[in-house]
């Protein structure tokens, strides 16, 4: 199925990817491809892309009404390019695609997109024959902004074989993040570590490590983790788990953990966009850092 539609026609459900022809839009679209096949839920590949400047565009003798007809022509072309290319590629899914070219900031459209979408699915960095989608800071906001999970593939993702990772911190906050993580690796046929980080004196003068397993001086640390997927476990008995200790800062512990990670899955507590400009959260750097593919579940503030 194919179709090219405007925001409000997109599914509700779908799994968006963004693209825009780089090598990390590429990367996002097969992890998208395999996530849409598993679940069963439509793909949808969207192209966003800005003019600026018209008016000077104007002044210098250039049409900025052909120049932008130009941009959205090539765009087209350019997911039906990769429409074909993924069906012939994975035929086995018979995947439900739909395409979507939306003028707009490409952040503000896939922030938009997500409030319908089962997930998103970007690249990180990179810079297409088109007008740019993934420039650096759009994973970055995307995954702060959205309303449902955003998966940011890195570079390795496609070579990792360490299974999921997902970082707790004991409490109820942590529910959505360890529920995807669970969901995630049960779909995918993966092992799940349950990282929890914990601050003491020795952060100061080493760098983030994992505590030996089975120490009695954090019994406490080691139950609370046990306590947070008890329910889990018994979910998705198919899940191997494993749970492990870190010292150091969080994000530094998760990127330092995340290495040969299939994924790391991170919460992301919602506060709205002006007091995310003064709080500076762990999953942003646990996105730009980490090794493969990284999840950012939001989860209310409370």
């Amino acid at each position: 199925m194919e179709t090219m539609s405007s925001t409000p026609a997109v599914p509700a459900g779908t799994v968006v990817v963004g693209v825009d022809g780089s090598e990390g839009s590429t990367r996002a679209v097969r992890w998208a491809a395999t996530e849409a096949g598993l679940t069963r839920r439509p793909l949808t590949l969207v192209h966003a892309w800005t003019l600026n400047g018209s008016s000077w565009l104007d002044q210098a003798g250039i049409d900025h009404r052909t120049l932008a007809a130009a941009i959205r022509d090539e765009a087209v072309g350019m997911l039906a390019t990769v429409r074909a290319g993924l069906l012939a590629e994975r035929p086995a899914l018979d995947l439900e695609v739909h395409r979507l070219v939306v003028e707009a900031d490409p952040r503000d459209a896939l922030e938009e997109l997500s409030r319908s979408a089962a997930m998103v699915v970007v690249g990180s960095r990179g810079r297409g024959p088109v007008r740019s989608l993934l420039l650096g800071s759009v994973s970055v906001a995307v995954s702060r902004l959205a309303h449902c999970p955003v998966v940011v593939v890195r570079p390795g993702a496609e070579r990792a074989t360490g299974g999921v990772l997902v970082g707790v911190d004991g409490t109820a906050t942590s529910r959505p993040a360890l529920e995807l993580a669970f969901h995630e690796a049960a779909l995918r046929g993966l092992p799940l570590t349950v990282v929890h980080c914990f601050w003491d004196a020795q952060v100061a003068t080493l760098p983030a490590h994992r505590v030996d397993p089975g120490s009695s001086a954090y019994a406490d640390l080691e139950l609370l983790v046990a306590e947070s997927v008890a329910g889990l476990q018994e979910e998705y008995p198919e899940v191997p788990v494993e749970r492990a200790l870190w010292r150091g800062l969080v994000d530094e512990a998760l990127v330092a953990a995340s290495q040969g990670r299939d994924l790391t899955v991170v919460g992301l507590r919602q506060t709205g966009r002006l007091r995310q400009l003064v709080r500076v959260p762990v999953a942003p750097t646990v996105v730009e850092r980490a090794d493969g593919a990284v999840a950012v579940v939001p989860h209310d503030a409370d």
